[in-house]
């Protein structure tokens, strides 16, 4: 499970050769979701304020997670996003 990204007590993993949308795992504490890629669509729960957090990372590095996913598939490493500050 490789880690994207942490901030603020979220943790944002990808995982090799996953399913298909492309998404990524957000942590935070006992709660965890999956949110999509490309659209944002959450499944799981997640305390709002985090899920805002969340989003928010994501908007500002669509890009990155884009790319970051296709290294995933491709059984590459993976490069570090910057968190949230």
């Amino acid at each position: 499970m490789p880690i994207v990204s942490r901030f603020l007590g979220i943790t944002i993993v990808m995982f090799y050769a996953d399913h298909q949308p492309p998404h990524f795992h957000a942590r935070y504490g006992a709660a965890e979701v999956l949110v999509e890629i490309d659209s944002g669509l959450v499944q799981g729960a997640f305390p709002p304020r985090a899920l805002r957090l969340v989003l928010e990372w994501r908007n500002l590095h669509l890009k990155e997670l884009q790319e970051d996913w296709q290294r995933c598939q491709d059984q590459e490493p993976l490069i570090p996003i910057a968190p949230l500050e």
